[in-house]
């Protein structure tokens, strides 16, 4: 009933209204989820958990997209939900691990592994997206996979004698205060930010003798403020479409993913700055793994997804090419402006080719 009467009054006030209330969703939904990983992290600083399993949990799971995807999915636009989920795939590589690679080059180790899983993933989708439409079963399926692949990463972790992206003495000095100054870490050319920045909030919970618990009740607080901003983006999003005529899974897969990129932007560029890059690189493979799994499949929660012949033959095929180019990039060891400049020139290549070939191609005629 609150979307119907929210997307009347967007109806009733314009195009002009529309965009309005998109840039208000993505300003509530991106303020929202920098809360939510914020009180998320801190709650699990005190339970010693890995900080590379805590990039793909609390950065890696896009919270905000499957959020998106539900009420999308629920209002009629799961074209538009599946669109965002590939495109959160390809905007990782090819516009937030180029924006990174590009503003400081750095170097990063990350175990064969992970990465063969990273580029293995996308090709899982390809079965399911050679079917005309998508159930409740297939999604089933496909949030087992990401569950498995993610079970895989957590059991390696814990295994490790040196886990990945879990430096003890890093993990020691993190207090949730808000961090320890990198100087004190002696982990190179880095400014004096420190790792988790201060926030208002620990002024009040930090103290506690419960801090756990006072930080996931905070991290509720902040979901709702991410299922409102989707809903805003739900709503604006629907009537753009309707007044450009695009295609819903060009729509999901170019513009409104770029309104969400910001947040990703922030949480890969932030760790390479601070002379941690390899949070950021857990949140890029994590993000990935994710959007062509359990995010594809949360859309079947609430309605089927009928599969344009697009996302086979191009859609999809782009996101295994940029995903396999990245992991090469990143098995060299060390990511380049050059690298960055690559990634990004293939996501505008895409881009380009999605609005001018296939954006004005209707799912109806397309089958």
């Amino acid at each position: 009933m609150i979307e119907a009467a929210l997307e009347g009054v967007v109806d009733s006030q314009g195009t002009w209204f529309a965009y309005l209330v998109l840039a208000v969703g993505a300003i509530a939904l991106t303020y929202s989820v920098e809360k939510l990983i914020s009180y998320l992290t801190r709650a699990a600083m005190g339970l010693g958990v890995s900080i590379f399993a805590l990039a793909i949990v609390f950065t890696g799971i896009e919270f905000d997209d499957t959020v998106v995807a539900l009420v999308f999915g629920a209002g009629d636009l799961e074209g538009v939900a599946l669109g965002t989920a590939l495109g959160t795939a390809l905007a990782i590589t090819g516009i937030t691990l180029a924006a990174a690679a590009i503003y400081k080059p750095f170097p990063v180790e990350v175990p064969r592994d992970y990465l063969l899983l990273f580029v293995i993933a996308p090709l899982l989708l390809v079965p399911f997206v050679a079917v005309d439409r998508l159930g409740l079963v297939h999604g089933l399926v496909l949030v087992a996979i990401f569950v498995g692949l993610f079970g895989y990463i957590v059991a390696r972790e814990l295994q490790r004698d040196v886990p990945v992206f879990r430096d003890s003495e890093i993990a020691e000095r993190l207090e949730a205060d808000g961090g320890v100054p990198l100087d004190d870490l002696a982990i190179g050319d880095v400014d004096s930010r420190t790792v988790l920045e201060e926030i208002p909030e620990d002024r009040y919970v930090a103290e506690r003798r419960y801090a756990g618990a006072f930080w996931l009740g905070l991290a509720a607080v902040s979901l709702l403020g991410v299922i409102v901003g989707a809903m805003l983006l739900e709503a604006g999003s629907e009537a753009i479409v309707e007044s450009w005529g695009i295609e819903e899974t060009v729509f999901g897969a170019t513009v409104l993913t770029l309104v969400l990129t910001v947040e990703n932007l922030l949480l890969t560029i932030e760790p390479v700055r601070r002379g941690i890059p390899e949070i950021g690189i857990g949140h890029v493979i994590g993000s990935v793994v994710f959007s062509v799994t359990a995010n594809v499949g949360v859309i079947t929660f609430v309605a089927d997804v009928t599969i344009p012949r697009a996302v086979l033959y191009f859609h999809l095929p782009a996101v295994v090419v940029l995903t396999a180019v990245a992991a090469v990039f990143v098995s060299s060891g060390r990511l380049r402006r050059r690298h960055g400049l690559v990634l990004l020139g293939l996501y505008a290549a895409y881009w380009l080719v999605s609005l001018l070939v296939f954006g004005g191609v209707p799912i109806p005629e397309a089958l």
